[in-house]
């Protein structure tokens, strides 16, 4: 990756994400070069949307219907607009640190950016907006059942991240996600699952396949698109037959389902379908999770690196990170410090905490081994400060 200045880095965010295949793959760069010269937008439906639509269909358990949009802020948004008409009830239960865009009732006790800025959480949202959504600890099963069963007669949905990526990287505990799927199924409640980071990230039906916990509904977005914006929501059939013009719940977008977007996003999943991707990919992650995690204990540095695929965060500080409560109680000083010397270095890791590391099927052996030699030299240093 080059800045302005014509510097090169070694990217580990990878767009936060999407760049799955690295930077401007050719075959990609091509199909979007022929998809470009038949227009850039039609406000109709075109083939490679469905034929994205039913490639999704396939690989993620979960979805029997689809809806495209634009971004995993609109994703999100329409899961839940479309699991309260659906269930016609007004809540919707998050967890403390997890980040599903912008939405207003969805930013209260947000991870990403939220998070990083300390940003007053209801600043700009109304209270009666902020009042309809309950939060609760992430992975702390026994306590997250009494809420629900406490509210289960106006409880909406249950959206989640399977996997946070937005207070850091921090995988489910074990039985947490069963716990889920079993009492909101038990009593009504629309189970979402925000996988716009963990979609065809963690394996080629997302964290859903790889855990084997089927959501009511799927929000995906970033590597679906490869690269360009967009964004989808999908899940049983009874459910999204709840969406207009079919049901009472309306959504629309003119440029949902953009011609470009879905070319780029087509030829991803294609790529990923092929081959040994996501097994490489793990390999890597672990390679990088472990040499980091060597390279602080080398250096007497107290941390922990999180990390499941080829998705991973340094905490400094804790020596376990669970929820957002151990996230928040990282060093975050010694992180910026981590931060700049690494850009110094050529190495390009998330600027936050709070965010994740990715590596993409373009990272070389090499690669990793600059980086975790970089981290190993810096950690040495900064261990004597």
């Amino acid at each position: 990756m080059l800045d302005e200045s014509g510097r090169s880095y070694l990217d580990f965010v990878c767009s936060w994400g999407p760049l799955i295949l690295g930077h401007a793959p050719e075959n990609i760069l091509k199909k979007l070069g022929d998809a470009l010269s038949d227009g850039t937008t039609f406000g109709a439906p075109t083939l490679k949307e469905v034929e994205l639509a039913e490639l999704v269909a396939e690989r993620v358990p979960s979805v029997e219907k689809l809806r495209l949009v634009s971004s995993g802020t609109e994703a999100t948004m329409s899961a839940v607009r479309l699991a309260r008409g659906y269930t016609g009830k007004t809540k919707i239960l998050k967890f403390d640190g997890c980040y599903h865009g912008h939405v207003d009732s969805l930013l209260v006790k947000a991870g990403s950016g939220v998070a990083s800025l300390s940003l007053p959480e209801t600043q700009g949202v109304p209270e009666v907006y902020a009042s309809e959504t309950l939060v609760a600890p992430f992975n702390d099963t026994s306590g997250v059942s009494a809420m629900i069963e406490d509210h289960k007669s106006d409880l909406a949905g249950v959206i989640v991240e399977p996997v946070c990526g937005n207070m850091g990287v921090i995988p489910p505990a074990a039985g947490f996600l069963e716990g889920l799927r079993e009492i909101t199924a038990r009593n009504g409640i629309v189970l979402i699952f925000d996988e716009v980071i963990t979609g065809f990230r963690l394996a080629r039906g997302g964290a859903q396949e790889r855990y084997g916990v089927t959501p009511d509904l799927t929000c995906l977005g970033k590597i679906l698109g490869g690269g360009l914006p967009v964004g989808a929501f999908g899940g049983r059939r009874e459910i999204m037959d709840f969406l207009a013009p079919e049901g009472p719940v309306y959504q629309a977008g003119t440029l949902s389902g953009n011609p470009l977007a879905v070319t780029a996003g087509l030829e991803t999943l294609k790529a990923l379908g092929k081959g040994e991707v996501y097994g490489d990919l793990d390999v890597k992650g672990h390679k990088l999770a472990t040499g980091l995690s060597g390279a602080l204990a080398a250096a007497g540095l107290p941390g922990v690196v999180n990390h499941l695929g080829s998705m991973l965060t340094l905490f400094f500080g804790p020596t376990v990170v669970t929820n957002a409560a151990g996230a928040r109680a990282s060093d975050r000083e010694r992180f910026a410090r981590f931060f700049h010397a690494m850009l110094d270095a050529g190495i390009y890791f998330p600027p936050s905490q709070f965010e994740t590391m990715f590596v993409s099927t373009a990272h070389t052996d090499a690669d990793i081994e600059y980086a975790i030699e970089a981290v190993s030299e810096w950690s040495k240093r900064d261990a004597n400060r």
